[in-house]
């Protein structure tokens, strides 16, 4: 394709920026206790720069500690925070790329329960997103009016730091979408009622900044044009309020969609698709006359057509330029194939925040928010280096040690590359894992790896003897138990690789995770009746919320039937044999029945090896600890920086 559209420059305000990608905003949570970035942010903006993009809007700096709620960001209730920021500021500016501040009062009632001591603030007395039982304490008119200051004070440090424009926060529900939603907004003062009243805030706010920034810096506003829950604001509700957001001086928006009770709009996994908030552009267009932003899910295709579409000015993408910082660059030097993808699996980007409390990086570049502490290095010493396993893991542990200069011969038992990727990938939703493979394919043929396929390698191999350095990446196998009829099965790796092994129009899963739940999702928009038999109270149990939000509406819209707290006793040829909590026991008919009982390391050759040559073995991914591709991915580049 041609991609020159998406680099010809644009002006928001008095601002040229040279082309139409912009880095979304997202936090990395890794600020310091003080208020003030860390120097792992500063290099990992730089390294976006670096990469081409048009313009980064950096994650949220809050106003003060207590508005932040423990969110582990950066604040500006003082002035020391200005030279670090200054840094950041010069570092990304060098490369010619803009930078943008996004400044927030605060999450107000989505504040995470893990992260605050007291009830938060809000425009109203309302429930806690994550603890109903706790109300929320609604804001003060007199502390309506510290804030104003607060903005005031904070949006100057950010000019005299250096930003070429600020955005406001105002998107997903957060405390000035708390205030501009009736469903939200409860007050019975200047600040609620009418949707003038309501919009009040934001237009302070608005107000507040410009006089501390004067006429000439850009300030963005970011919201959430329909919020995907009923009762919450919809696109035509909002259209109203960006015409009052632009007469009060907002020089360009960030649109999207969503709210935290649509929090897979936040964050957007693989089932929503590409572009999946693109919708909002059009109305947007119409409704005022400054420059659109649009993020979610976007490609580089996906963002091209949105460009030449004319509703939007420029295609933001917050986690694929996570994963490929250098995306504008090789698509300006016409190496599409190079641009590493962004699966949409949220593990190591929000989920490390979520469930961790930890800053974030990415499951398919493991060097994002270690940029500096991980120097991927060339060797003084090329070493010969074989790796087993073609899988996630083995791919990225040879990739890494041929980009370090070593001579690497990569080794697989089956037919292709890709290992489970190949079988997770098979959903149409699931398409980024198979540019993942394919980007792997690519990236061994560039750096020179020696591929052999249909090649098994024992500790007796003659291959090992030679080698250096040996990284074993076996992957892992299907857990088979001792379940009576478990011969009239199907396991759930030839499921999703030959769907002409789902016979007959009634498929039955034993096993709810996420693999069975994919398969399923796959299985039943094909067509045919699908049940999940699951023992656990859940289905997917070790994916996190963010994605299950899609997910498990996406298999009950589907008609998959899921049959929680279920144990399979006996599988027969027409249908499993289960138990209920209760002890009742019931049976579920079925033409095929699905084995998806987990995974189990497939170690007993890696041993071998290590028992053999333990002084020059690293044993790595599933075939060390059965987890995620991240986790596969993390390491086999680790592998390979140890040689």
């Amino acid at each position: 394709m041609n991609y020159e559209k998406l680099f010809t420059p644009f002006q928001i305000k008095s601002m040229t920026i040279k082309n139409r990608i912009v880095m979304a905003p997202m936090g990395l949570n890794s600020g310091r206790p003080d208020g003030t970035i860390d120097d792992d942010e500063i290099e990992y903006f730089e390294e976006r720069a670096k990469g081409g993009t048009g313009m980064i809007i950096m994650g949220c700096q809050f106003l003060t500690k207590d508005l932040a709620q423990g969110s582990m960001e950066g604040y500006l209730d003082n002035v020391y925070p200005i030279p670090q920021l200054t840094n950041l500021c010069e570092s990304v500016q060098r490369h010619g790329t803009k930078l943008c501040a996004q400044l927030s009062c605060g999450t107000g009632k989505n504040a995470f329960a893990n992260m605050y001591g007291e009830p938060p603030v809000s425009a109203s007395a309302i429930p806690s997103m994550f603890n109903p039982d706790l109300i929320c304490r609604a804001l003060t008119v007199e502390e309506i009016k510290t804030i104003m200051k607060q903005f005031e004070f904070s949006a100057k440090i950010l000019k005299d730091a250096g930003f070429d424009a600020i955005e406001v926060h105002a998107h997903a529900g957060y405390l000035i979408d708390q205030f501009m939603s009736e469903v939200w907004n409860k007050r019975e003062d200047e600040y609620g009622g009418s949707p003038e009243n309501r919009m009040r805030f934001a237009v302070e706010i608005v107000q507040a900044i410009r006089k501390a920034v004067g006429p000439d810096m850009p300030i963005l506003f970011r919201i959430a044009c329909k919020h995907h829950f009923e009762g919450g604001r919809t696109l035509e509700e909002t259209m109203p309020l960006l015409k009052i957001l632009e007469d009060a001086g907002v020089d360009a928006f960030d649109v999207d969609s969503g709210s935290y009770e649509s929090i897979d709009y936040i964050f957007p996994p693989a089932y929503l698709g590409d572009a999946c908030m693109e919708d909002v552009c059009e109305a947007a267009r119409k409704a005022v006359t400054v420059p659109i932003m649009n993020a979610g899910n976007h490609t580089p295709e996906t963002g091209l057509k949105l460009i030449e579409s004319g509703n939007a000015d420029f295609v933001m993408m917050g986690r694929p330029l996570i994963a490929e910082p250098y995306m504008a660059k090789k698509l300006l030097e016409e190496k599409r194939d190079e641009v590493r993808p962004c699966i949409r699996c949220n593990e190591d980007c929000i989920g490390r925040i979520l469930t961790r409390l930890t800053k974030i990086s990415c499951s398919v570049n493991p060097l994002a928010g270690f940029e500096k502490r991980f120097p991927v290095q060339k060797t003084d010493s090329p070493k010969n280096v074989v790796v087993i396993g073609g899988g996630p893991g083995g791919m990225e542990a040879a990739r890494t040690a041929a980009l370090r200069g070593h001579k690497v011969d990569l080794y697989e038992m089956g037919d292709g590359l890709g290992g489970q990727l190949k079988s997770a990938a098979t959903p149409d939703f699931k398409s980024q894992l198979r540019e993942l493979v394919t980007w792997y394919k690519r990236q061994l043929e560039i750096y020179g790896v020696n591929v052999h396929l249909n090649t098994k390698i024992t500790e007796d191999a003659p291959e090992l003897v030679a080698a250096d350095a040996i990284i074993v990446a076996a992957g892992a196998v299907p857990v088979t138990p001792n379940i009576k009829g478990i011969e009239n099965t199907v396991d759930i790796l030839s499921a999703h690789l030959d769907e002409t092994k789902l016979k007959g129009d009634r498929i039955i899963y034993c096993g709810g995770g996420l693999s069975a739940c994919d398969s399923a999702l796959e299985t039943a928009m094909k067509g045919k009746k699908v049940a999940i038999i699951e023992m656990l109270d859940e289905v997917a149990v070790n994916d996190h919320f963010i994605n299950k939000a899609s997910l498990i509406p996406m298999l009950v819209k589907n008609g998959v039937e899921l049959c929680t707290g279920h144990k399979v006793l006996e599988i027969q040829a027409n249908g499993v044999k289960a138990q209920k909590k209760d002890g009742t026991e019931v049976f579920i008919e079925g033409d095929t029945v699905v084995a998806s009982f987990g995974m189990m390391k497939n170690n007993k050759m890696a041993q071998a090896i290590d028992a053999k040559y333990h002084n020059k073995t690293q044993i790595i991914g599933d075939c060390s600890k059965v987890g995620k591709v991240g986790g596969a991915v993390r390491t086999g580049m680790y592998a390979a920086m140890n040689i």
